[in-house]
């Protein structure tokens, strides 16, 4: 896929920001991305705090915030219309937030679903697109909502996959792609019919062409795919997740998606799956291919799609090829974007954008507090970085960047630092300094901290793959790689203790109900923190207020939105309330985190397959979990075996193993199912 044409001349010829110009923009690209967007003629600029709840202006010729509007709770992301018009997704208010230029105040508040994020407006700014992490009837599924501007009511809403989260339209609005965040692909919906919108694909094969050789690997539990290692497959087996974003080329060829991709196959330190050695830490570190510890466990991938047919289509590396690239080098970015140095290691990707010309990318870096520019259409140049990376240059920004805005120039770049809540500006280096951005300091501060000091600290300790306590730059990983955005990450890992699928944190009373982990080993959070910090993250032993920390954090994370909560119960609510006790639930399920911590073996062990549970496992049993918030963290048991809670309480529910399950009626398992999700 050879591409031709002004934006690859420019690739090859200067760098971003150089004021090259794109001769044809589509209306749908967009200039930013995240949490900051400009005003049309960029002498505005508009960020959002999701700790504080406001939106803060910042005149850019100035250089100094002129106003703050209060928003809605936890705002996520801001986006700015043709007339100039802010919208604002509050993720923790099931709302829009709608501000004129120039006003102090929000013009409206607009009902959406549950947990908004990603926002578009159409090219003739009549349509306003929101994306709803959950229905409001229902956390299976979330939703796409249309409204309209002029009234600004909603037109429709249509159902889309689990956990939704960012959308990029194409062909002039006529279409829209959006990323499911979780299961790391991206489904197409046709919007040609104003009124009629209609899903037309539900997914793509990413996950399949990333891992391309034939395989003899047995299915993964959480996903369908290929997750054991074979003959006939090589080492390895990658997953897409936590797509958080999508964002369009200025002429509307291509797609790209910032992900993360996770190991499937047995994890241990060496190839065969056998324990680390001396020195050597579970989860490894650098790329599939090579690298300290046999392999990362969690790395920064870039999807690149075509955009230009029905539906967009994964152009993608097998990650599992270990050998030299071919002879004529893709005209799309690497899918794994490889650390380009030990200095620079990159993690967590949040919020991209591709600069006017096409020809760059911008990608932010959360977790390494940092943005990598990566050409757009190639991968190779003796002005990259690296030969073994084909990022073009890293710069270092505040805590906990979440997003970037580019002024239309291409000279100008805005990045917000949620953690410390600052503004870095990036400038154009064309005055000499071999093309390469720089940093504008000194950086703005546009709000304080509103977490209490221990829990902002904390949280800086947990999304960080920087501080040496937590991790090695062998190793590059933070809690929340897995741990994404302090929930949890859909994923069932292949530990040597067997098959253990990432446990939410979020608003679970985590750091109260000892004893901790899958199997209950630690009886106190400080040895498993340690635990999991050196033995896995390469990171070195926690010190007492290091824990106090990163506890203080994990208490304070939200638990996620939940509709299905209210007062008083449904009908169908209440009668699972009283079969939740009449199977005997609450013997385990207890107390105001529904859970007694003990060890119990409820027959779910893995016993067969090359994945299996420790036989010291199945003799202590697995430690009950919190209930709390279990309608938002499918799929279900240590395996991830359960894709919902019905098919859970169905598959063995004659056994009685798992409560006094034999005698429910398939109805009294939809009103347990109803009653569990208030939870």
């Amino acid at each position: 896929m050879r591409r031709q044409g002004w934006a690859a001349l420019c690739a090859v010829t200067t760098l971003v920001l150089s004021g090259c110009k794109e001769r044809e923009v589509a209306g749908t690209w967009s200039n930013a991305s995240g949490s900051v967007a400009l005003s049309r003629d960029d002498s505005l600029l508009y960020v959002v705090d999701a700790d504080n709840g406001i939106l803060a202006v910042v005149d850019t010729v100035r250089r100094e915030k002129v106003g703050e509007v209060r928003v809605g709770p936890r705002p996520e992301r801001v986006t700015v219309g043709p007339d100039d018009t802010v919208y604002v997704t509050n993720r923790g208010g099931r709302s829009v937030s709608v501000i004129r230029r120039g006003d102090a105040v929000e013009a409206a508040r607009i009902p959406v679903g549950v947990e908004p994020t990603g926002l578009a407006v159409s090219p003739d700014g009549s349509t306003l697109y929101v994306v709803n992490s959950a229905t409001r009837e229902s956390a299976a599924r979330g939703s796409l909502t249309a409204i309209d501007t002029g009234s600004l009511t909603a037109r429709w809403e249509l159902p889309l996959g689990q956990e939704p989260r960012g959308i990029a339209l194409l062909e002039d609005g006529r279409k829209a792609a959006v990323s499911l965040f979780r299961q790391g692909d991206v489904m197409t919906v046709d919007l040609s019919n104003v009124d009629r919108p209609r899903v037309m694909r539900d997914g793509t094969a990413l996950n399949t062409l990333a891992n391309r050789p034939p395989s003899a690997f047995a299915p993964s539990p959480s996903t369908g795919t290929s997750s054991q290692p074979g003959a006939a497959r090589g080492p390895r087996a990658f997953r897409a997740r936590g797509m958080v974003d999508l964002l369009g080329t200025p002429d509307g060829q291509r797609l790209f998606a910032p992900v993360l991709w996770s190991r499937e196959d047995p994890l241990g330190g060496p190839v065969d799956g056998n324990n680390p050695g001396p020195g050597e830490q579970m989860y490894g570190g650098g790329t599939p291919c090579g690298a300290a510890g046999g392999g990362g466990v969690v790395a920064v991938g870039l999807v690149a799609f075509d955009a230009t047919g029905e539906a967009p289509r994964p152009v993608v590396d097998d990650l599992d090829e270990c050998k030299p690239p071919p002879e004529e080098t893709p005209d799309y970015p690497t899918s794994l974007i490889a650390s380009p140095s030990s200095e620079a290691p990159l993690q967590g990707p949040a919020a991209a954008v591709v600069d006017p010309t096409g020809a760059w990318l911008f990608l932010v870096n959360q977790e390494t507090n940092n943005v990598a520019i990566v050409p757009a259409w190639r991968r190779s140049g003796g002005d990259l970085m690296s030969a073994g990376s084909s990022v073009r240059q890293v710069l270092s920004v505040g805590a906990g960047p979440n997003g970037i805005a580019l002024t239309r120039d291409g000279r100008k770049a805005y990045v917000y630092n949620a953690f410390d809540h600052t503004l870095t500006t990036l400038v154009s280096g064309a005055d000499g300094a071999e093309g390469l951005v720089r940093e504008q300091m000194p950086r703005l501060t546009l709000a304080g901290d509103t977490l209490a000091p221990l829990a902002a600290q904390g949280r800086r300790l947990f999304f960080t793959a920087l501080d040496e306590r937590m991790t090695s730059p062998a190793v590059v990983i933070s809690c929340a790689s897995c741990h994404l955005e302090g929930r949890e990450d859909g994923h069932v890992w292949g530990f040597p203790d067997g098959p253990r699928q990432t446990p939410s944190l979020a608003g679970r009373m985590t750091t109260s109900t000892a004893p901790f982990h899958w199997s209950g080993e630690f009886s106190e959070l400080g040895a498993f923190m340690n635990a999991t910090v050196k033995d896995r993250m390469g990171g070195e032993s926690l010190d007492a207020d290091t824990v106090a920390k990163l506890a203080a954090f994990i208490d304070a994370i939200p638990a996620p939105d939940n509709a299905a909560r209210g007062e008083p119960l449904t009908a169908s609510q209440a009668r699972g309330a009283v079969l939740f006790k009449q199977a005997a639930c609450d013997t385990c399920h207890s107390g105001v985190a529904f859970t007694n911590n003990t060890n119990v073996d409820v027959g779910t062990f893995v016993r067969s397959g090359v994945l299996q549970d420790a036989a010291a496992v199945i003799t202590a049993g697995l430690n009950t979990p919190s209930l709390l918030g279990v309608g938002r963290t499918a799929p279900y048991l240590h395996d991830g075996s359960a894709p919902t809670l019905k098919a859970r309480l169905l598959n063995g529910r004659e056994s009685n193993q798992h409560g006094l399950t034999a005698q429910l009626s398939d109805s009294d398992v939809d009103d347990l199912v109803a009653y569990l999700e208030t939870l």
